[in-house]
């Protein structure tokens, strides 16, 4: 078996070896048979587009065991946007510790890769997370019907689902694909995800931009109900619009970018956390497409391209992974940054969305990291490399006094013996529980 990097901690231990790869070209996106679109193609239907979720009603009931890591019944609600009264309650464990793991661009359709649920069984079975979130891009393009829609997701979250895991999802660029042959659009895929026991996602909250941004709220150890850190979950929406104030973004990226209402809100909310626990609560935050600054953090700089700016990048950073294609942020840069270190509160930013890197680092005291792509069925590494890069990420978090400290690590496919034969292996779905058949 291959051996695990060292997890990354924070704050950044001195010394970091820089086991990296060198910058390479950006990878073209894989036509799938899915029908994955070309990076710079625009989805016919932007998320920027004001959703309504007609006629998903919640019906039945289905018993699940409760998991060890989390509470259960009725409980007042918290915040805008936290997860639904009756969701489990998460809390560090009596040895105040938790840990998280994060998937990402699970990507496919109903005839999902087998070994894409293989490696999420496998990892959830080694590693008995307290929480599970899928990053964006859960589904993509070839879903032409509302069931196959259904079945996308139920192949990924089940795993989670069926070991009684808290988990929850943000929205991608490629989640709406499907939506003009299956009409299932991001906020009816909110209230099929929200169907499920252990999801954790929170329902939209008006006058904000995006699907489903959402506080996962994790108590302190023992009986108490303090916050002791919190998960922020965002949508970072799908493509740029095709013109604002009749200007195209020819030449600049064409993917879509956090909102300053989403950053307001994000402000707001930390500032009602920090007013209602006389502290600011630490916390990490996960959205799919990568900020600016997760760029700027490699190239030790804004204008930089050569092997000695990454180097200074690697250096001055303490970054560790590798970066096997271009950072591909929106073309607009959100100021969430900025706002994040004005806060001082959300310690780390991890994406997904640019398969093929998995490098963390320590931006001016908040990390940036990525989560490689952990769907078999998106593309992947240039020819029989194409997954070598399957996994997840990783996160220890341990309680120390009011600071949580936090510690990182990447996991891969390769790792727990799983095929890494550069080809497809569609699985057929897995059956929907009655709940989610009836909605």
């Amino acid at each position: 078996m291959a051996r695990h990097p060292a997890p990354f901690t924070f704050p950044t231990p001195a010394g970091h070896p820089p086991s990296l790869t060198s910058a390479a070209a950006p990878l073209p996106r894989r036509h799938r048979r899915t029908g994955e679109r070309p990076m710079t193609e625009k989805s016919p239907i932007s998320r920027r587009t004001i959703l309504t979720a007609g006629g998903l009603g919640v019906l039945g009931a289905a018993a699940l065991p409760t998991a060890a890591h989390a509470e259960t019944g009725d409980a007042e609600r918290g915040a805008t946007g936290s997860p639904r009264a009756k969701a489990p309650k998460l809390r560090f464990r009596a040895d105040g510790t938790f840990k998280v793991v994060q998937f990402n661009d699970t990507q496919d359709d109903e005839l999902t890769d087998r070994r894409t649920v293989e490696l999420i069984e496998k990892t959830l079975d080694a590693e008995t997370p307290d929480f599970v979130l899928i990053n964006g891009d859960v589904i993509t393009g070839g879903c032409e019907t509302r069931l196959a829609v259904k079945q996308a997701i139920n192949n990924v979250v089940w795993p989670m689902e069926s070991r009684g895991i808290p988990w929850a999802v943000t929205y991608g660029n490629h989640d709406e694909d499907s939506l003009p042959q299956s009409g299932v659009d991001e906020a009816m895929m909110l209230d099929f995800y929200r169907s499920y026991d252990f999801n954790m996602n929170a329902e939209n909250i008006a006058g904000v931009t995006g699907t489903g941004n959402t506080i996962v709220p994790i108590r302190t150890a023992g009986r108490g109900n303090d916050t002791a850190f919190s998960l922020w979950l965002l949508d970072s929406g799908r493509y740029a619009p095709g013109t604002i104030d009749g200007q195209d973004f020819a030449g600049y990226p064409a993917w879509d970018w956090l909102r300053m209402d989403q950053v307001s809100w994000y402000r707001e909310e930390s500032q009602r956390l920090e007013k209602k626990f006389k502290r600011k609560v630490p916390g990490l935050m996960f959205i799919h497409i990568a900020l600016w600054e997760h760029r700027f953090m490699w190239w030790g700089g804004v204008d930089t391209r050569t092997a000695a700016d990454a180097a200074r990048g690697r250096t001055r950073h303490g970054i560790v992974g590798e970066r096997n294609e271009d950072e591909c942020p929106g073309p607009i840069n959100s100021g969430m940054y900025n706002a994040i270190l004005e806060r001082g509160d959300v310690k780390g930013v991890f994406v997904g969305h640019d398969h093929v890197n998995d490098y963390v680092g320590n931006y001016y005291g908040v990390l940036l990291g990525y989560a490689p792509g952990t769907g078999f069925g998106a593309y992947g590494l240039p020819g029989a490399e194409r997954n070598r890069m399957r996994g997840g990420r990783v996160f220890e978090l341990t309680q120390s006094g009011e600071d949580v400290d936090i510690a990182t690590r990447v996991v891969y496919a390769r790792d727990y013996g799983i095929d890494l034969t550069a080809n497809d292996q569609p699985m057929e779905p897995t059956p929907l529980a009655p709940k989610q058949a009836a909605i």
